[in-house]
C-alpha cells in the first residue's frame, strides 16, 4: 500500500473551484480545499493515477523479486530505506538494489542483498503534473464536477452517488492491471 503526500491544491486550482461553484473568494475556503482534496483522491482512486505530483512512499517486503510500485505515473525514484526487526532504519546502499522506470511509467523495485532489512520502504515522485494549469483539462472538469457534486449534496441523506459525467471523463485515463 503506497502513502502519497496530502493534497495541497494551489491558489489557482482553488480559484478555478470558486468560479465552477460561483463562490466569492474566503467565504467557504476551508470547506472547498477539504472537499476539493477529496473529489482529487476520489479521482486518483477512479483512474488509478496520481494528478498532481508529489512525494509517495511505498513499504515492501526484502524479497529479491521484482515489485511494482502502486502510485503511477512515477517520475523519479529517489530513495530506498531498509527496515531492520530490530534497531534503526538505515539507507540501502545503491548496489543492494535494481531500480526501474517502464514505458508505462511504472516503477519497479528489486532488493538484491538485503542485508538485516526484512522490509523497505521506496520514496518516489509520481503525478501527471506539476500543478493545475498543467493537467489535462479533462481530468481538471472532472474533480470540479465531482467538487460540485460533493458542495451541493454534503448533508443530504439522498445523495445518489457521483454524476455519470465525471465518470465518463475519468474513463479514458483508467489504468487497468491483470495479474
Amino acid at each position: 500500500m503506497f502513502t502519497p503526500e496530502p493534497v495541497v491544491l494551489p491558489d489557482a486550482a482553488l480559484d478555478d473551484l470558486r468560479a465552477y461553484l460561483r463562490i466569492e473568494p474566503d467565504v467557504e475556503d476551508p470547506l472547498l480545499a477539504a472537499l476539493a482534496a477529496s473529489a482529487l483522491t476520489h479521482c486518483e482512486a477512479f483512474t488509478r493515477q496520481i494528478f498532481l505530483r508529489r512525494t509517495v512512499t511505498e513499504r515492501f517486503s526484502a524479497g529479491s523479486g521484482w515489485q511494482r510500485l502502486g502510485a503511477t505515473p512515477v517520475t523519479a525514484i529517489t530513495g530506498v530505506t531498509g527496515l531492520p526487526a530490530e534497531g534503526a532504519a538505515f539507507t540501502m546502499p545503491v548496489e543492494a538494489y535494481r531500480l526501474d522506470l517502464d514505458l508505462n511509467h511504472d516503477g519497479w523495485v528489486q532488493i538484491l542483498q538485503p542485508g538485516a532489512a526484512g522490509r523497505v520502504d521506496v520514496t518516489y515522485q509520481a503525478g501527471m503534473a506539476t500543478d493545475w494549469a498543467d493537467l489535462p483539462e479533462t481530468l481538471r472538469l472532472a474533480v470540479m464536477r465531482l467538487l460540485g457534486h460533493l458542495h451541493a449534496w454534503r448533508d443530504d441523506a439522498d445523495d445518489k452517488g457521483p454524476p455519470a459525467a465525471v465518470a465518463a471523463l475519468l474513463r479514458p485515463w483508467r489504468r487497468m492491471r491483470l495479474s
